[in-house]
């Protein structure tokens, strides 16, 4: 037996039916009947369609809190202390396969240990994540002050 001898049993497999082409009960209006909304081309009701009144998720009660916050690319600690170097950017990170939607800003969390001292760029870190790196004797520097997260309170309290 070969490749090209194989074929399906017979009866198992039907033609599909050609509408509109042609006499042989489906030719003129294609089983659609005469006019009316079903027998145009992409009409329908619509698969919420409750014969005009308002839809049933209009008429229910709307309640709840819809938070539109800032969603961020997470970047533990853990990984950083597994990765060779000690700055990491958005590059950096990108290029070790930490980050994977690139639109997003980055956000350091605290999970995990460092135990040398690094240099993190990112756009958000948690406090705890900011002690962790400062504690090892590295620092975290946020795009918004330049500067490295923590340094601030270090002033004010100075």
């Amino acid at each position: 037996m070969k490749l090209n001898d194989l074929t399906p049993a017979p009866g198992s497999r039907k033609n599909r039916k050609r509408v509109g082409r042609g006499p042989g009960g489906t030719d003129k209006t294609a089983g659609r009947g005469h006019k009316g909304q079903k027998a145009r081309s992409g009409a329908g009701k619509g698969q919420f369609f409750e014969g005009g009144r308002s839809t049933l998720i209009s008429r229910l009660p709307k309640r709840g809190f819809n938070n539109v916050g800032t969603t961020y690319e997470v970047v533990n600690l853990s990984q950083l202390a597994a990765l060779e170097g000690d700055t990491f950017d958005r590059t950096a990170l990108e290029g070790a396969g930490l980050v994977r939607r690139k639109n997003r800003p980055l956000k350091l969390l605290a999970r995990g240990e460092v135990t040398r001292a690094l240099t993190v760029h990112v756009d958000a870190a948690s406090e705890a994540a900011v002690r962790a790196v400062q504690a090892a004797g590295g620092r975290v520097v946020l795009p918004d002050s330049g500067q490295s997260a923590g340094s601030e309170n270090a002033e004010q309290a100075g």
